[in-house]
């Protein structure tokens, strides 16, 4: 980087839209890169809103509109419920605002084609925090992968077995609706179809199968029984593509989030030459606690650690921060080159269009090319 870049790459103003994941994950992850200057919070509540900012010490916007007004801020980070995300998403890009959002990015993979048309039109960098690809042991089993230690993949399992929701006590909300964007598709399936397409190749052909499993929840304010309308379970057959090659890889892939003492999140790619398994029980953290083994022809499994270069150089005792801190990097990086950002909205629309092809196969029971 010469003289001049470095004088012109000014920190970047950033304004953190919801509060939830973005004050405990996505703040500290700022806090801690140069690359960007938190300014300023905005949430819809403001007793919340004032609460946080005081606690943190950073500004606040009382209302959308004027943080869309505000200068200084040249990036928005969205992390609210998945249904306004959309509307504040293509608010913000109309506003010439940069941006970084959570999955589900949107309500659908039509709307996600819409924010990329008018983030292209407007030449704004777009990411999409699909943290798994900034995870190290998701990293070296990609490179493992694109060694062919593995030879050809034959079978591959992804098994996403969760209890978060498993507790019937558990009070209905936005995550108890579907019209809301709830459900285990949104929360674990857009990161599962996203790790699989980046680490195998795209999906081509879909089977699908989507269920309740508690069907009613309580609602806070009046204490009665409401419906359920998300899913908690999901079966998913997959046909990927490989990457560079015209070999079909036959997936099966299974999300829960109410697998009492479920496993956690494991994926079993069989090849002609090896196994990799990349795994971890650890439901408290979901990326602390993964650990990689490959076994190749005639020999046993071998524990496989991260090469240097994948290594995080701060890690945080909660384990979300530093894959996001690494992800919020590569985004600073598009925005101050102009290269494109990946993951980004493609990313985000392969993985999206993978959910809504399992709702329909679902609804007609039958298998969908995607």
């Amino acid at each position: 980087m010469t003289i001049q870049e470095s004088i012109n790459r000014k920190p970047i103003g950033v304004a953190i839209v919801g509060l939830g994941f973005g004050e405990a994950v996505h703040l500290p992850a700022l806090k801690a890169n140069p690359q960007f200057n938190p300014i300023s919070l905005w949430h819809p509540r403001f007793k919340l809103l004032e609460e946080v900012s005081n606690r943190h010490q950073i500004g606040l916007h009382e209302n959308w509109d004027s943080l869309l007004n505000d200068s200084s801020i040249k990036a928005i980070i969205i992390a609210t419920p998945p249904e306004p995300r959309f509307t504040l998403a293509y608010e913000a890009l109309e506003a010439g605002k940069h941006l970084l959002l959570e999955k589900p990015v949107a309500m659908n993979a039509l709307e996600i084609a819409r924010l990329q048309r008018i983030a292209i039109q407007n030449k704004l960098t777009v990411a999409v925090d699909f943290e798994y690809r900034a995870v190290p042991l998701f990293m070296q089993a990609k490179k493992l992968i694109s060694q062919g230690l593995i030879g050809d993949p034959w079978l591959v399992k992804l098994d996403w077995l969760m209890s978060s929701r498993a507790n019937q006590s558990r009070p209905w909300n936005w995550y108890s609706q579907a019209e809301k964007g709830g459900g285990v598709l949104g929360a674990l399936g857009t990161h599962a179809f996203d790790i699989l397409h980046w680490l195998l190749g795209p999906s081509k052909t879909i089977n699908g199968q989507i269920s309740t499993s508690i069907k009613e929840r309580i609602e806070p304010i009046s204490g009665k029984q409401r419906e359920v309308t998300s899913e908690d379970i999901v079966l998913a057959q997959l046909q990927i593509a490989k990457l560079d090659s015209d070999i079909s890889i036959p997936t099966q892939i299974t999300l829960s989030a109410v697998t009492r003492q479920g496993r956690g999140c494991w994926l079993e790619v069989y090849g002609s030459k090896g196994t990799l398994i990349l795994g971890s029980k650890n439901q408290n953290d979901y990326v602390h606690g993964f650990e990689l083994w490959l076994t190749q022809i005639g020999q046993e499994p071998k524990s496989i650690n991260p090469d240097k270069e994948f290594k995080f150089d701060k890690t945080w005792s909660d384990g979300r921060i530093a894959p996001v801190a690494r992800v919020q990097s590569w985004w600073a990086e598009s925005i101050y080159s102009g290269e494109p950002m990946i993951p980004g909205l493609a990313e985000a629309f392969t993985s999206q269009k993978v959910c809504d092809r399992i709702r329909e196969s679902d609804e007609s029971g039958q298998r969908l090319s995607n």
